[in-house]
């Protein structure tokens, strides 16, 4: 594969159009046909751009006229690439259809449609006894009637039924801005996944694997601070018969993952595979080299013990006498020999009470460990010089200790119970219960039992983050701030986000501007059949449930449900509409129950989104115009907890965004079975304090030349640093530009 084949890629996760400067040169200098050339290829151009408009995307004024100096084919050839991506990238590039036809016009009454259905049922020869032998029991299996959960129209039949949308001003328009020439743009792209200083979700770790194999000969990062990225990378490297880039025996571990395509986190268990001897011989040598400039980092191999035994089981290390380093990683993790890691050494100070032992052990062997430790330390700790002999460690450690690890155990502190005369009411978080996420979405909750820490500690821990933290981050000079992106969470992980158009970071707070709130769902199975359910659960002031819509209740005054489809061989699609003045209670909690079938990452396509429109505007059940967001559906869990909205004081909505997964049942997972739940779920992401966008600029505002906060107006003219949701036109060519496309970059190294 070219680069040209991952044009793609860039438009994706850049909202940049590629534009090959060679195609233009060429028409160029055809003095003869240039300017019958440019006329037709500035009609394209606005074809394009008018398609476009119809996904709610718009080139911008740049991109223009930088394909209507194109020939017509080339600017052709860019559209039709283009606009299959940014389809995709909202959901437009399957049909939603609808059980109820005209939806959200005419939904029935539940029961009232279930009765009728009954009643088609027993009017069909084909059912009617089934029907009546079920009615004798009392119970009738709703699955069983013919008339029950799959379209009775097609797609076409459902568009007639419906007005077309009205455009309104608050409709979506995302742009996209010219990029230069392809090959420059991939590896641009690549050097930016691979370099990042946050892991990266799901979605974007594999796009950096097909990049890395197309990149690995080029350019590559100064620095691959996440060791994910840098297994991926190392893949290309060692199938390309270059030398892998690792320090640590673990690095060697995440790549032979890597290589039979397993997962380089490390979470689940990797079937390793048989790999050609220049492989193995690759690996080896790696470990051998890793051992030998450090025996100590032998330890790590306990951490991994099993999975380093069924590595060594393929790599046969005992026919290679030239590497015995690495014969010594395999012993260590069969238990022949024995090197006590960093945690086993900590645990021993830990039950001698040498809490300052320990900490002095972490911040010279591992300081992020040290300070993902701190309040587990400062709780052992019996005495206050020990709890100062922590912090004091701490303290000088923390140069060593990457930013988001910083970070993350700011955010942890700030939302910590605390003691002390430092104290306040208001310091205390509302919600005392403990919230977990590991990094596949999965959620619970349990009550909080540690001891609370010390305010003074505390604000010790924050302070001395705030002060490592200013000190990392760049002069802005001009800082220009966008609106609404304040309230966004620092993406501190790619795991804690979706892939998508729209989507940010858990726990980020974004506005709502519309009448009409709308959900929907898209599935499509693999083999076997496959039932999702979209529910909305409305819940009050204090997470109690005041109503929902599912396929147990179409309809009430809050809203309508599109109907139950519970078949997808050739893709499926549910709706929710809500009309957000007459929604009661505080809170609105869509979620996707699997009833029955194949889970989220078994399915051969699942994404969940939300609309925003006007009530006049009319339009079809999907309108990719007012498409706010659309996220991929890939956890392992049974019920998906996309995000949820929230009723301000000022009677006002707003999103906060969850990207949760609870393991629910193996079937008939419904909302009403699994509303406490959430409820208590909701509640703990909902009081719980982020770190957000609006830390790291206000600390970065302390040594700007100016700061701007933009509404919209004229932009400055020369050079800024520009932070908002999405990039401006008019934009300073030398600009250093932040939107939540490459968020990640604010996080410091």
């Amino acid at each position: 594969m070219t680069h040209s084949d991952f044009e793609y890629l860039v438009v994706r996760h850049r909202h940049r159009v590629p534009v090959p400067t060679a195609a233009r040169a060429e028409v160029a200098t055809a003095e003869a046909t240039r300017a019958g050339a440019a006329r037709q290829g500035a009609a394209a151009a606005r074809q394009f751009d008018a398609a476009l408009m119809s996904a709610g995307f718009k080139a911008s004024a740049e991109l223009l006229e930088r394909l209507s100096g194109l020939d017509e084919a080339t600017v052709v050839g860019i559209g039709a690439r283009t606009l299959a991506t940014v389809r995709e990238m909202v959901g437009d590039h399957v049909a939603h259809n609808t059980y109820f036809v005209d939806f959200p016009a005419n939904v029935p009454d539940t029961l009232d449609f279930w009765m009728g259905c009954i009643a088609d049922a027993l009017a069909d020869t084909s059912s009617r006894a089934g029907t009546l032998a079920q009615a004798g029991t009392g119970v009738i299996d709703l699955l069983t009637l013919p008339s029950y959960g799959n379209y009775r129209h097609t797609y076409e039949e459902m568009l007639l039924a419906h007005d077309e949308l009205i455009h309104a001003a608050g409709d979506r328009m995302t742009v996209l801005h010219p990029g230069g020439d392809p090959d420059d743009e991939v590896v641009a792209l690549y050097l930016a996944l691979a370099g990042s200083t946050t892991p990266l979700g799901e979605e974007a770790l594999f796009d950096l694997e097909l990049l890395a194999e197309a990149c690995v000969a080029g350019p590559q990062p100064d620095v691959i601070p996440v060791r994910e990225n840098r297994a991926v990378v190392n893949r290309a490297r060692l199938t390309s018969g270059m030398g892998p880039l690792v320090d640590t025996v673990t690095d060697v571990l995440r790549l032979a993952c890597a290589l039979s395509d397993g997962d380089v986190t490390l979470v689940e268990p990797t079937r390793f595979r048989s790999v050609p001897r220049p492989m193995r011989r690759g690996l080896l040598a790696a470990l051998d080299a890793v051992v030998a400039a450090s025996p100590a980092k032998l330890a790590d191999v306990r951490v991994h013990r099993e999975a380093f035994k069924r590595l060594g089981e393929r790599l046969h290390p005992h026919e290679y006498p030239q590497w015995p380093h690495a014969a010594e990683v395999f012993a260590v993790a069969r238990g022949e020999s024995v090197v006590p890691s960093v945690d086993s050494r900590v645990d021993t100070l830990l039950a001698a009470e040498d809490v300052a032992g320990a900490a002095l052990l972490l911040a010279s062997a591992a300081p992020g460990k040290l300070f993902r430790s701190l309040d587990r330390l400062l709780r052992a700790a019996r005495t206050e010089q020990v709890r100062d002999m922590v912090m004091t460690a701490a303290v000088e450690a923390a140069p060593q200790v990457s930013g988001r690890v910083l970070l993350s155990v700011r955010e942890h502190f700030l939302n910590r119970r605390v003691v002390g005369p430092d104290s306040a009411p208001g310091d205390q978080p509302r919600d005392q219960s403990r919230v977990f996420v590991n990094r596949l979405g999965g959620a619970w909750v349990t009550p909080e039992r540690r001891a609370p820490v010390s305010a003074a500690h505390r604000d010790r821990v924050v302070a001395a983050v705030d002060a490592e933290i200013r000190g990392r981050l760049p002069d802005p000079g001009h800082l220009v701030l966008g609106p609404d992106v304040l309230d966004v969470a620092l993406p501190l992980s790619g795991k804690a986000s979706a892939a998508g158009l729209g989507v940010l970071p858990r726990g980020s707070v974004s506005r709502i501007r519309g009448d009409l709130l709308r959900f929907f769902v898209y599935w499509k199975q693999t083999r076997h059949t496959t039932d999702f359910d979209l529910s909305a659960l409305m819940l009050d002031v204090d997470y109690r449930t005041v109503s929902w819509l599912s396929y147990t209740a179409l309809s009430s005054v809050d809203g309508e449900h599109s109907g139950d489809i519970v078949d997808a061989p050739e893709g499926a699609s549910e709706f929710i509409n809500l009309r957000l003045g007459a929604v009661r209670g505080g809170f609105i909690v869509p979620q996707v129950n699997i009833y029955a079938g194949e889970g989220f990452e078994e399915v051969a396509e699942s994404f969940f989104g939300f609309m925003l429109r006007e009530d006049e505007q009319r339009g079809q059940p999907f309108e990719p115009r007012t498409v706010r967001m659309k996220s991929e559906l890939r956890g392992q869990g049974r019920v998906a907890l996309p995000l949820v909205f929230l009723r301000g004081k000022d009677g006002k909505w707003r999103a906060k965004w969850l990207h949760l997964y609870l393991r629910g049942k193996p079937a008939a997972n419904r909302v009403e079975d699994n509303r406490v739940t959430v409820a208590t779920l909701v509640r703990g992401i909902v009081e719980r304090d982020q770190s957000t966008v609006r830390y790291l600029t206000d600390l970065l505002a302390e040594r700007a030349a100016a700061v701007t906060r933009w509404d919209g107006g004229p932009l400055p003219q020369g050079p800024v640093t520009f932070i908002g949701l999405e990039r401006p036109e008019g934009l300073h060519p030398e600009s250093r530009v932040v939107t939540t496309e490459n968020l990640r970059d604010l996080i410091p190294a």
